[in-house]
C-alpha cells in the first residue's frame, strides 16, 4: 500500500462510516476503480479509529454531558434519574447485542460475509429498510407528528431497537448509520436526534473493533515504519473526513430526508452488481 492509497482509503473511510451509504462497500469498489488490492478487514477496522476519533470530536459536549450523567446515576443508584444518565446506560445496553454477535462470528465477518454478493445483498435489503423508514415518517408527518427531539427524548426501546439494528452492521454493505438511523425513525425519533443517537451509539462498538483488530494484526499493521505510517495517514484522513461528514449529516437531516442516500445505494447496488457479473470485482477480496 501506498501513502496516496492509505490517504485516500482514510477519506473513503471517513466519508461514507458517517453518511448512509456504506463504508464497506466503498471499500470494495474504490480500489476496484483504481486498479488497488482490497485493504481488508483489518485496516479498515484500524482506520475506523479515525472515525472514532471524529465521534469524539464533533460530539464533545454531548459525550462529556454523558460521562457525567453516567458517574451520577453510578453514585446515586438512579441510571435513570435524568436523560444524560439514562441515555448513557442505553448506550451501553444498546452495544450489547453487537459485541456479543460481533465476537460469535467474528471469522465469518472477516471472511465469507465480505464476498460481494453478500455486500451487494445488504447493502439492497438495508436501502430498502431506509425506504420503509422514510414511508413510515412521511405517513406519520401527514397526521401532525413530527418526531421526538433531542436526546432528553431517547427511551428504553431507542435504545435496544437501534441496539439489534446496529447488529445488521456486522454485515459488510449495510451501512451502521444508515440501519440504526432508520430504526430510530420507526420508533419515532426525528431524523437528527435518531443520527446523533446512533453516532453516540457507535463509539463503543467501533473502539472495541478497532482496539482488538489493531492488536490481534498488529504484527501486519505495524510491523514496519512503513506500515505504522500508512495505518496512521488512513486513520488521520478518516478523522478529518469523518469530523467534517458528522456536521454536515447532522445539518441535513435537520432539514431534508434521506432519500438522495437512497437513491444512491440503489446506483451502487447495481454497479457493484455489475462488476461482480463483468468479473471486474472480484467476489472476495
Amino acid at each position: 500500500m501506498t501513502l496516496v492509497e492509505a490517504i485516500t482509503l482514510g477519506i473513503v473511510q471517513g466519508l461514507t462510516e458517517f453518511l448512509p451509504v456504506s463504508s464497506t462497500a466503498h471499500l470494495r469498489i474504490v480500489p476496484a476503480l483504481l486498479g488497488w488490492n482490497d485493504p481488508g478487514a483489518a485496516y479498515s477496522a484500524v482506520i475506523q479509529c479515525g472515525t472514532l476519533l471524529a465521534v469524539c470530536v464533533a460530539m464533545w459536549h454531548d459525550i462529556v454531558a454523558l460521562l457525567r450523567g453516567f458517574l451520577v446515576g453510578v453514585a446515586s443508584r438512579r441510571p435513570w434519574g435524568s436523560p444524560e444518565s439514562r441515555v448513557s446506560f442505553l448506550i451501553l445496553l444498546g452495544t450489547l447485542p453487537i459485541v456479543v454477535v460481533g465476537f460469535a462470528l467474528r471469522k465469518l465477518i472477516k471472511g465469507e460475509a465480505r464476498r460481494l454478493e453478500v455486500v451487494i445483498g445488504a447493502l439492497v435489503a438495508a436501502t430498502v429498510l431506509m425506504a420503509v423508514a422514510e414511508l413510515v415518517v412521511r405517513w406519520r408527518s401527514r397526521r401532525g407528528s413530527t418526531g421526538r427531539q433531542g436526546l432528553d427524548g431517547i427511551g428504553l426501546s431507542d435504545g435496544l431497537g437501534m441496539g439489534l439494528a446496529q447488529v445488521l452492521a456486522l454485515v459488510p454493505g449495510t451501512s451502521r448509520s444508515g440501519v440504526t438511523i432508520s430504526s430510530g425513525m420507526f420508533g419515532g425519533l426525528d431524523r437528527q436526534t435518531a443520527a446523533r443517537f446512533s453516532f453516540l451509539l457507535s463509539l463503543p462498538a467501533v473502539a472495541a473493533a478497532g482496539l482488538l483488530e489493531a492488536w490481534q494484526e498488529r504484527a501486519e499493521i505495524f510491523g514496519s515504519a512503513e506500515a505504522i505510517t500508512m495505518a496512521a495517514a488512513g486513520t488521520a484522513a478518516a478523522a478529518i473526513v469523518g469530523y467534517v461528514a458528522i456536521r454536515w449529516l447532522l445539518v441535513m437531516l435537520g432539514r431534508h430526508t434521506l432519500w438522495p442516500f437512497i437513491v444512491y445505494r440503489l446506483l451502487l447496488s447495481a454497479l457493484l452488481t455489475w462488476s461482480l457479473a463483468s468479473g471486474w470485482v472480484p467476489a472476495i477480496g
